[in-house]
């Protein structure tokens, strides 16, 4: 259920309600809410990131709820709502990069945590301007939030910690381009440009 709860692909739909097309041959190509932005407006960018995020914090709830807050339970969840959103089988296994339902399914796991990442990112991102950057930094910080943020002064489970690496690891992976365009510096700054660019 986690799974399809991440396949869903919220941004796609959006789009094509909007009337903007498929979002797949627009912009970037990614179905993310930073390319929803800059093909169908700031608007349908912040509901794709809402929706994305919500359906990570879905999974993880539901797991909490029928598992009575079993931590193996909920970050296997987790991590199966990532996978679903950035392998989803409606799209033939092309998905986005993961880091808007890891933000939902990290601010079930651990607020504190999540409210960090989320900091980290908004001032990459800020200061930058490169949302690949922002989302690999705050990324590549999730498991050290997670160990020293998760129940102060204790250290999550070990379930919890491999599956955050897990998780990081993932959406780092997904980003391989843009750190290749970063290191070259061909990576685009963020804007709401309709115009074609990598993400």
């Amino acid at each position: 259920m986690a799974y399809l709860l991440g396949s869903i692909p919220f941004g796609i739909l959006l789009t094509q309600m909007r009337g903007a097309g498929d979002l797949r041959k627009s912009g970037s190509g990614n179905i993310g809410a930073t390319n929803v932005a800059r093909v169908a407006g700031p608007f349908a960018g912040v509901l794709t990131l809402v929706l994305d995020a919500g359906k990570g914090a879905a999974a993880v709830l539901l797991a909490e709820r029928y598992t009575s807050g079993n931590a193996m339970w909920m970050t296997l969840a987790a991590l199966a709502a990532l996978v679903g959103h950035c392998f989803p089988v409606w799209l033939r296994f092309k998905g986005g990069k993961g880091v808007a339902p890891a933000l939902g399914v990290f601010t079930v796991l651990s607020p504190l945590a999540a409210l960090a990442a989320l900091t980290l990112f908004v001032l990459v991102v800020a200061f930058g301007r490169y949302v690949s950057l922002g989302s690999i930094t705050a990324a590549a910080a999730m498991p050290l939030l997670m160990y020293f943020l998760w129940a102060p002064p204790h250290a999550p489970p070990l379930i919890v910690t491999a599956g955050t690496f897990a998780a990081s690891a993932l959406i780092i992976w997904k980003h391989d381009a843009n750190i290749q365009r970063l290191v070259q510096g061909d990576e685009p700054k963020f804007s709401f440009s309709k115009r074609k660019q990598p993400e």
